[in-house]
């Protein structure tokens, strides 16, 4: 195995490893943290309990955010269909401008809902915390999104080989 191999191999461990994190993450909380929380615990029990999770969340998931970037970025260029970024060239360069632009939107949501939201709350209004269910829920959907378009940009480059 050359040097080479192992770096891109350990390039596409860490990209898998940083999507699990934060996509992985969005699922867990909505689909199981968040329902648990409202059943078993009291509103303003709620909110702390889910605050202190964001909070330590939120970390993973900013650190995740920058290492999808970089290990991104490698393995765009080491593939011989890329064109370019935000390119419409081909069928992969096209699925990864929607996968990229799909992510901004993302990144996006999860900076309001971690920086914008939980700032302006101070005791959490009934409006802000629907809105960010709704923001939450919008991530899961643009999450599974991005990784059915990963799929089908691995089967492309499969199928170039």
């Amino acid at each position: 195995m050359s040097s080479d191999f192992i770096i891109l191999a350990t390039v596409i461990f860490l990209h898998d490893l940083f999507t699990t994190i934060w996509i992985g993450g969005l699922i867990a909380l909505g689909l199981t943290t968040l329902p648990t929380a409202k059943k078993m615990l009291e509103g303003s029990q709620t909110r702390q309990f889910m605050d202190a999770i964001l909070r330590r969340q939120s970390v993973l998931v900013y650190i995740s955010m920058i290492g999808l970037v970089v290990t991104g970025a490698i393995q765009a260029n080491r593939n011989p269909a890329f064109q370019g970024l935000f390119s419409l060239g081909n069928a992969y360069t096209t699925a990864l401008t929607l996968k990229h632009l799909l992510v901004a939107v993302m990144i996006v949501v999860a900076l309001f809902r971690s920086l914008g939201l939980r700032h302006r709350a101070t005791s959490s209004s009934l409006f802000q915390e629907k809105l960010s269910i709704r923001l939450l829920s919008l991530n899961i959907i643009l999450g599974v999104a991005v990784l059915m378009i990963s799929g089908f940009m691995t089967a492309l480059a499969s199928a170039q080989l």
